[in-house]
């Protein structure tokens, strides 16, 4: 297929210059495979392509449902999205979905030096993994410490309190989904430089430089992720399992209407109010009201524990563009709203600056990707 997009960017002169380097980032989600192409010239990243296709009609489904597809149909799915994308280059990196990986925080004593901690780890991480260890790939990041406040600084009782202890976050990847994403890249002739766990991908698209705490919530189609991250680092992870296709099957349901209209009506509608299905906004708002009770909920567990509160919500992934979603969030959440721009990490033409808002948030995990492999 034609490719306008790449076609535009390719041929513009303000991009000109030497080759540099390549990377595309490959996310394969429940409903949808999304690619992005950028390249660095002149030391800064550049948009090259992207694209995106729907997995439905691998799986003999509607658009938009969720599927899980054997790899025979996800490689002629990827394939095709590569095509239609016009991405030329090999080097990539893909997304490893939360569901195929775990990600928790040990606690350990402060008085283990760090060269100790990658075998406590080890012998630790069994506690929390369902899983024979030699069946998973492990890899840790050792969290700041809080900083003393004024009070405890000059608190004279203060040399009495425990040393804090080392929060150490726990990555584990099942080895067999590497795998898997490794044949992917094989049979469609790419080199998979990385894999990468897709919520770390998303924040490297959708931070810019906040420093205290902050709540991403990432709307997919068969769930809802949140990640409190502060500093750049993942404080903690869960997910919510409920998501963009739940939400059209109740409306296929209720209006008894094809799933494909109720995908559309969702899309155009939203939260807003429709004259002719006066209740679509009550029953999108049903599922709404249980994310955002659900992220409260852990939000309040988060705050009762560390003593900290967030200061901004990021929304990202397909689900953030519900029309009125960020009004809703304005009256359940004490923090900034904010829908991530993804894009505006790359270079890219003028005339393509709205467009690359309204989807940037479907693409942050496949830029993510890409911008790591330019690092």
């Amino acid at each position: 297929m034609n490719n306008p997009v790449k076609n535009f960017l390719s041929n513009l002169n303000l991009f000109k210059g030497g080759d540099g380097d390549s990377s595309v980032g490959i996310d394969i989600g429940s409903s949808a495979i999304k690619v992005v192409e950028i390249k660095k010239r002149g030391g800064k990243a550049v948009l090259e392509t992207y694209g995106s296709i729907s997995l439905g009609s691998y799986a003999d489904v509607d658009v938009g449902r969720v599927t899980n597809l054997p790899i025979d149909k996800t490689i002629e799915a990827l394939k095709e999205v590569l095509k239609q994308s016009g991405v030329t280059t090999t080097s990539s990196a893909f997304s490893i979905p939360v569901q195929s990986s775990l990600i928790f925080t040990v606690s350990l004593p402060s008085q283990i030096k760090e060269s100790e901690v990658a075998s406590v780890i080890s012998t630790e991480a069994r506690k929390y993994i369902p899983l024979p260890i030699t069946e998973v790939s492990l890899d840790y990041f050792i969290l700041p410490k809080k900083e003393p406040s004024f009070e405890d600084a000059n608190n004279p009782d203060s040399s009495l309190v425990l040393p804090e202890k080392t929060e150490v976050l726990v990555v584990a990847i099942q080895n067999d989904a590497v795998s898997k994403y490794r044949s992917l890249a094989s049979e469609c002739a790419l080199e998979a430089g990385f894999f990468e766990i897709e919520i770390f991908s998303s924040i490297r698209s959708n931070f810019e430089h906040e420093l205290s705490l902050v709540l991403l919530v990432d709307f997919g189609a068969g769930s809802t992720k949140l990640s409190l991250v502060e500093f750049g680092m993942v404080k903690a992870h869960h997910t919510i399992n409920r998501g963009g296709a739940d939400i059209s099957s109740s409306i296929s349901k209720s209006l008894d209407i094809p799933f494909t209209k109720a995908e559309e009506m969702k899309k155009e509608f939203g939260l807003f109010d429709n004259l002719n299905e006066k209740s679509l906004a009550d029953i999108i708002k049903v599922h709404i009201d249980y994310i955002f009770s659900e992220t409260n909920n852990v939000l309040l567990g988060y705050e009762k524990k560390y003593d900290r509160t967030i200061s901004k919500v990021i929304f990202t992934g397909g689900g953030s563009l519900l029309k009125g979603l960020k009004e809703t969030a304005s009256n359940n959440f004490r923090a900034e709203i904010e829908i991530g721009h993804p894009f505006s990490k790359v270079g890219a033409p003028e005339f393509l600056e709205k467009v690359l808002e309204t989807t940037g948030p479907e693409f942050a995990i496949a830029l993510g990707l890409a911008l790591r492999k330019l690092q």
